[in-house]
């Protein structure tokens, strides 16, 4: 081969050689590097959260969307903790189906306003089972009220709760949530709706969306998908208390499907965001309202 009058050194190689080898080693590194961000697996299955890491916990589970979740989530064979503030028996008879059904369960009672109150449960939930896989932070409530007669312990209430008790259940799953599992917080789709009597609820769960984005970030280098589940109109006291049959039937017409939602719609979302093929899914806002929005 003539020798390339440009090449540098002495011993002939050309700068296409040159080039080729640190494209390659450049490549290399890409590779190892990519290997490295991913979950470690065993048996040729990713180590997520589905894949032997088998312990949830649920906030505001004693009822509605957060009981429908603890129930789906023992079905599929977690290991539950189920939560509620006020609802002892409607958590314990909650935490006695998910038995029932074969999995293991506690319940515990903490109001998530108060840090150590949220701490002393994943102690709980830790003490029981030897760790924590998933995390749903479910627990909310709802005052709806125009701007001008909004109360001032209605608004403080939704924001203790909300943001203040959403924060301190994200915060201790951030500390406590195994490698390659899963957080949740609850937002709603009343964020797109921006309707009339809903700002400051609305408000206390645009939070949501903001936070999950966010910890998904600082959580990059554990693997740990976090996600904000948006449902929309779905059939719990929270959405029809107050509301009339014809308002709500009004709701299901503006479905595609003609329903509204259930609870374990919702948990059947949540249930296939802990499944490893949702891993990627990370740092978003997931709409579950059936198309309403």
């Amino acid at each position: 081969m003539r020798k390339n009058p440009k090449t540098s050194g002495t011993d002939g190689v050309s700068r296409r050689q040159v080039l080729a080898g640190a494209t390659a080693l450049a490549s290399s590194a890409l590779v190892s590097g990519i290997a490295k961000a991913q979950p470690q697996s065993q048996g040729g299955t990713r180590q997520g959260a589905g894949a032997g890491s088998k312990v949830a916990l649920v906030t505001g589970s004693s009822r509605g969307i957060g009981a429908a979740i603890a129930r789906r989530l023992g079905r599929d064979g977690y290991s539950v903790t189920v939560n509620c503030e006020v609802n002892r028996e409607l958590a314990a008879q909650v935490s006695r189906e998910i038995e029932a059904g074969g999995a293991r369960a506690i319940w515990r009672q903490a109001d998530v306003r108060e840090p150590k109150a949220v701490k002393e449960l994943f102690d709980a939930c830790e003490d029981a089972f030897g760790g924590v896989d998933i995390v749903v932070a479910n627990a909310g409530v709802m005052h709806l009220a125009p701007f001008a007669e909004m109360s001032d312990d209605a608004f403080s209430h939704m924001i203790d709760v909300n943001i203040r008790g959403g924060f301190n259940t994200l915060r201790e799953a951030a500390r406590r949530v195994r490698d390659g599992g899963r957080i949740f917080t609850l937002s709603s789709t009343i964020t797109k709706f921006r309707t009339a009597a809903y700002g400051p609820y609305s408000a206390s769960k645009a939070a949501q969306d903001m936070y999950a984005s966010v910890l998904a970030k600082e959580l990059a280098e554990r693997n740990i998908s976090v996600n904000a589940l948006a449902p929309g109109v779905v059939n719990t006291t929270l959405f029809t208390d107050g509301k009339t049959e014809a308002r709500i039937a009004a709701f299901a017409q503006r479905t595609p499907h003609g329903r509204i939602g259930e609870p374990e719609d919702i948990a059947n979302v949540i249930a296939l965001l802990c499944g490893d093929d949702a891993y990627w899914v990370n740092g978003e806002v997931v709409y579950a309202n059936g198309g309403i929005a």
